[in-house]
């Protein structure tokens, strides 16, 4: 006896399973371009040569872990944020949002402490590492600033490389939906034989 297979079901299945199995293959790509990135960091981060402090997004990644210096000549406003020390305590970075001479931003992370409270600092030049922050970048002072202890620099290793967590899931995805098909089908053969 001739089993008929659904055809539309059957190709509606296997462009889902294609399309997840290339986007499995996609995040193992990603995997591979994340690792060379964060050595890159790795790398940059051991420079002590210091570079112009990024004036766009452009800029961003060739800045990334590495020393900078800005003047800030005026602070718009410190606030407290979540963050550690550099020997891994926890406790409040103190950022300082300050306006440069060019008429840019930066944020500035002046140090850490135990106290939330906001503090006064008048500004100036400062000196430290460049790191991500929020939807752009922000200056680790080293040495701190206004008093504080020293704010953990940034750290590549902290940038998450989860893409083979992906790949997997989405193989994982491809492979529930063609079980699932499987017995859907199965079920069919069995209702239609009965």
């Amino acid at each position: 006896m001739k089993r008929p297979v659904p055809v539309i079901a059957t190709l509606v299945v296997l462009v889902a399973i294609g399309t997840m199995i290339a986007l499995g293959f996609w995040q193992l790509g990603r995997m591979q371009e994340k690792e060379i990135e964060l050595g890159r960091y790795a790398s940059a981060s051991a420079m002590s040569a210091e570079v112009p402090w990024p004036a766009g997004k452009a800029d961003y990644e060739g800045a990334f872990y590495r020393r900078s210096r800005v003047e800030c000549v005026a602070v718009e406003k410190v606030e407290t944020v979540a963050g550690h020390s550099a020997s891994g305590e926890t406790g409040w970075a103190h950022m300082a949002r300050c306006r440069l001479a060019d008429g840019g931003m930066a944020d500035v992370g002046l140090g850490w402490s135990r106290n939330p409270q906001a503090m006064e600092w008048a500004g100036g030049q400062v000196g430290g590492f460049v790191g991500p922050y929020r939807d752009g970048v922000k200056l680790v002072a080293a040495p701190p600033q206004a008093g504080l202890e020293q704010l953990a620099p940034p750290d590549p290793r902290d940038m998450p490389n989860n893409h083979l967590s992906y790949a997997v899931q989405w193989f994982l995805f491809a492979l529930t939906a063609l079980v699932i098909y499987i017995l859907a089908v199965r079920k069919k053969w069995r209702a239609t034989a009965a």
